[in-house]
């Protein structure tokens, strides 16, 4: 799998969204993908016991969208630079996933970007961010890496996907994105 493929394979997805009325705090993340030796992968974060939102939880590089912001696209870049220190230059954009509700009333849409070099200088806000995880792509797309997390609500129990890598745990909203996008590369032989 490379570039190409996954940016034809997105640019081809139909990315499910909610209606414009639709409540929630509307905000962006950044699942960022980069190419090394043994293949593609993809950074998340461990957020910090100190953030307000997600206390740490694995999650995506992004945020709330900002007044200042022009579009969803630019949040999420915006807040990649501000988390980790990825500037918005460095990275091509290609494709989105589908849009998502949190527990918390947040309704997230999810971009995929290309980190056009690598190895990187992280710089990662020491509020917000704990460390980086570097997962490879071929990890997340072995089944054998998704277990059911199960969750009560309402008295009924769910299991969603989560993937543990070492000692953490990807799981909730992060999780169903990593679902999403594995899905629409299913099409590519890794």
């Amino acid at each position: 799998m490379n570039r190409d493929q996954v940016r034809q394979l997105l640019a081809q997805y139909q990315p499910e969204s909610y209606a414009a009325d639709e409540p929630g705090r509307r905000a962006a993340v950044l699942m960022l993908l980069y190419e090394r030796s043994e293949g593609i992968h993809i950074v998340f974060q461990k957020r910090t016991e100190t953030v307000d939102d997600h206390k740490g939880q694995v999650s995506l590089p992004g945020g709330s969208m900002d007044p200042e912001d022009d579009s969803l696209a630019s949040t999420a870049l915006r807040e990649t630079f501000e988390e980790i220190g990825v500037q918005p230059v460095d990275v091509e954009l290609l494709g989105q996933l589908d849009e998502l509700r949190t527990s918390t009333n947040y309704r997230i849409t999810p971009f995929v970007g290309w980190l056009k070099r690598y190895p990187y200088e992280w710089r990662f806000s020491e509020h917000e961010v704990a460390y980086l995880m570097e997962v490879p792509l071929h990890y997340l797309m072995d089944p054998q890496t998704m277990i059911p997390d199960r969750r009560i609500m309402n008295g009924k129990t769910y299991a969603f996907p989560s993937y543990q890598f070492g000692d953490d745990l990807i799981w909730g909203a992060t999780a169903r994105m990593v679902a999403n996008f594995l899905d629409i590369c299913a099409a590519i032989p890794y």
